[in-house]
């Protein structure tokens, strides 16, 4: 989308190789504040919880995609969780 705010951000929004959870979450964090701003933050949330899509849309992380119900095939970072 050419309104997006994240235009040209990829970095923040797509994990590198091997990153560190704390480097995750400064990450995360930085792409939270520039989804905070964006027109599209709505529909950018939607396409990728119905497409299954990985890294950062829309405000929300792949771990709160998947806490609200929307499963990646092959999740990256999803802590296994013990009940």
């Amino acid at each position: 989308m050419n309104v997006a705010a994240c235009r040209g951000l990829t970095d923040v929004f797509f994990p590198p190789a091997a990153e560190r959870p704390q480097a995750r979450e400064r990450r995360e964090q930085i792409a939270r504040t520039v989804c905070e701003s964006c027109p599209v933050l709505v529909t950018c949330k939607d396409f990728a919880r119905d497409h299954h899509e990985y890294g950062f849309w829309g405000g929300e992380s792949e771990e709160q995609r998947h806490q609200a119900g929307f499963h990646l095939i092959a999740p990256i970072g999803i802590r296994a969780r013990s009940n």
